[in-house]
């Protein structure tokens, strides 16, 4: 008799463990997606972090401008939905995408192995790497390595790939963190650092922005990929926006909006210079 009521409770709490796995992926597989969500409420909200030029940055009127900015725009066209802009700090961002603050996140956010464990992301959609700036008069430095020594100090931009990475490489110099990007490379002009690892391009632009004051080392010290973040394991919104990004990418709208963001130099005059 013991051993049949012994019997009937496992039983029952293997039915019970198992109806409470099947509810769970029930609800699991039953959460409506990201692009599902965007269509029924009719907008698309997407996370970015102005002030790495010349993927989001603001203009003059304070609206959101640059490369991210339009392929977030083709998106929303391509939705046939509206689009809304919601600014943070580069770290903030997957914070706020993982509780449903933002849609998707489009900050030059580049595709790496520890992010992917808290958000999911598209195929890449741009190719960029970590480069130095320095200080204009430096003009001894010829590579990052001359900038690992004790008495020299590196700017970076808090929760990126290029903060990342120079606490990596750098083994003696003081590493610095910097809430952004422009926050970073004020610190270098006002001396309080000796150099600046961020991406290439957004180094070039702030170059030309600021010839007088820094200079780039254009030898890359890594490569990344750029994705665009969307909810952890939400494949049904991957599989859209790969499928989206497989039209896009080369096409006129796309060609048209990297030429006027990364060869021409006309749209620097109309946007807000974080000094």
């Amino acid at each position: 008799m013991v051993m049949k009521k012994t019997f009937g409770l496992i039983v029952m709490v293997s039915l019970l463990v198992m109806s409470a796995c099947s509810q769970a992926q029930s609800d699991e597989q039953g959460a409506a997606s990201t692009i599902d969500q965007v269509l029924d409420k009719g907008k698309l909200v997407v996370g970015t972090a102005p002030g790495y030029y010349p993927f989001e940055m603001k203009d003059m009127n304070g609206e959101f401008v640059g490369y991210d900015i339009d392929v977030a725009k083709a998106i929303a066209e391509a939705l046939d939905v509206e689009v809304e802009f919601q600014q943070f700090g580069f770290d903030g961002l997957i914070p706020a995408l993982q509780t449903g603050e933002i849609d998707m996140i489009l900050a030059g956010m580049t595709i790496r192995g520890d992010r992917a464990l808290s958000v999911s992301f598209s195929d890449p959609y741009h190719t960029t790497g970590q480069v130095v700036m320095l200080p204009k008069d430096d003009t001894d430095t010829k590579s990052w390595e001359d900038l690992d020594q004790p008495n020299k100090k590196i700017a970076v931009s808090l929760g990126t790939t290029g903060a990342l990475l120079a606490k990596q490489i750098f083994q003696e110099a003081e590493i610095l963190d910097f809430e952004d990007f422009p926050s970073a490379a004020m610190a270098l002009i006002q001396g309080e650092a000796d150099g600046v690892v961020y991406d290439e391009p957004a180094i070039r632009v702030y170059e030309a922005m600021h010839s007088d004051s820094v200079r780039g080392i254009y030898d890359l010290i890594s490569s990344e990929e750029l994705g665009i973040a969307v909810r952890h394991n939400d494949f049904e919104t991957v599989q859209w926006l790969n499928s989206f990004l497989a039209s896009y990418l080369n096409s006129p709208e796309q060609i048209a909006t990297y030429e006027k963001w990364f060869e021409s130099s006309d749209w620097m005059d109309e946007v807000e210079i974080e000094d």
